[in-house]
This record gives C-alpha cells, sequence and structure tokens, in this order.
C-alpha cells in the first residue's frame, strides 16, 4: 500500500479528486497517510478532516528563519513515513533537503502544458492570466516529479484543454480544473501506485 502525503496551501479541490478517487476504489494500493498544508485557514485542512484524514499545518511563518522551518517540515514528513509527496497547490519552495531525501518521489500539478507559462513566478491565478494575454487557443494542466529546479522535473501526464471566446482568467482556471487537473493528478498517482511510472535521467516513461 502506497502511503502518500499531500501538500495543500487553499481551498483543496485537487485533494478532494485524490479522495474521491481513492473511495471509489479507482486509485487502489494507495492511500492518504496525511495532508499537510502551510496555511491554517486552508479547507484543505476540513476537507482531510471530514474523511478522517490526519491533517497539520505547518508554517514558515512560526520559525524565526527558513532553514528552522525546513528542519521541521522535513522532520515532520519523515515521521509520516510517505512513499509519495503530491504538490496539489502548495506555495511553499519544497527545500533542497527533502528533494534529496525523496528523488522521484515528489510530484506537482501544474496549471499549464509545460513548459508554456512554466518556472519562477507563475503559480495559480498568474499562469492563466499570462496564458491569456498571449493569445493562446490551448491551456491545460501537466503532472510532473519535483527536482531542484522549478518545474523542470520529468513529465509524468499532460491533458489540453481549449481555451474559449470570453474567458477570463478565473473561467479558464475553474475548467483547467474540471477538465484536466483532477483527471490527471489522481491518475498519476494511480499509475505509480501500480509501478507503471519509471524515471530514467529527465524522462518518465508511463507503461
Amino acid at each position: 500500500m502506497l502511503n502518500v502525503v499531500v501538500m495543500v496551501s487553499g481551498g483543496g479541490t485537487n485533494l478532494q479528486a485524490i479522495i474521491d478517487n481513492i473511495e471509489s476504489g479507482q486509485i487502489r494500493n494507495a492511500r492518504i497517510a496525511a495532508v499537510i498544508s502551510n496555511n491554517a485557514n486552508a479547507y484543505a485542512l476540513e476537507r482531510a478532516k471530514k474523511h478522517g484524514i490526519p491533517a497539520v499545518c505547518i508554517s514558515p511563518k512560526d520559525f524565526s528563519s527558513r532553514q528552522e522551518f525546513n528542519e521541521a517540515f522535513l522532520e515532520k514528513v519523515e515521521e509520516i513515513g510517505p512513499d509519495l509527496i503530491v504538490l496539489a497547490g502548495f506555495l511553499v519552495v519544497i527545500p533542497p533537503e527533502m528533494i534529496r531525501r525523496y528523488p522521484n518521489q515528489i510530484i506537482n500539478i501544474h496549471p499549464s502544458l509545460i513548459p508554456s507559462f512554466c518556472g519562477t513566478g507563475y503559480y495559480g491565478l498568474k499562469v492563466h492570466e499570462a496564458a491569456l494575454a498571449r493569445g493562446v487557443k490551448v491551456a491545460g494542466a501537466t503532472v510532473h516529479f519535483v527536482d531542484e529546479g522549478t518545474d523542470t522535473g520529468p513529465i509524468i501526464l499532460q491533458k489540453a484543454v481549449e481555451v474559449q471566446k470570453g474567458d477570463t482568467p478565473e473561467i479558464l482556471q475553474r475548467r483547467v480544473m474540471e477538465q484536466a487537473e483532477w483527471q490527471i493528478l489522481p491518475r498519476a498517482i494511480e499509475l505509480i501506485a501500480e509501478g507503471r511510472v519509471k524515471v530514467t535521467g529527465n524522462i518518465a516513461e508511463v507503461s
């Protein structure tokens, strides 16, 4: 059974998609061992509690230095003992020590078709604002492994979503979540739990 830790900062809609897929039996051989947030007011923590999932807040604001936070953060994660760490809208930079401790065991959902609209400064609504400003006709989402770069790890899955006339960043964000993120993030977990993802260099091969 794959022990999964999901990290979130906000409402937790991607977390809910994972929970729903586990409870429906679509994702087998995986369980959410814990949910971690950097935001004590994140609704994602309530979602976790409603489903009997341990939930904890660890915020950089509660520590005198980023190094102290990083150490406490890594200690909490190691205490849980995850096989897979899922960043589902987690707006905190993952400490390099954690990336080295869990190579090819951390995945992230990004709201664009990487390599478009990714990297430093591209997160949340900013991604969709940039896509609309550029005038692209297709948006989407990507699930990738996390390395020490920003959105540079091996890509596992991508799904395209049509940009429609009259879209605002908020409307496009919602469509990308519904038509892409909520589908490919649970699917990636399912594939990893089934041992169907192999990483060679910077390439993730899905069988």
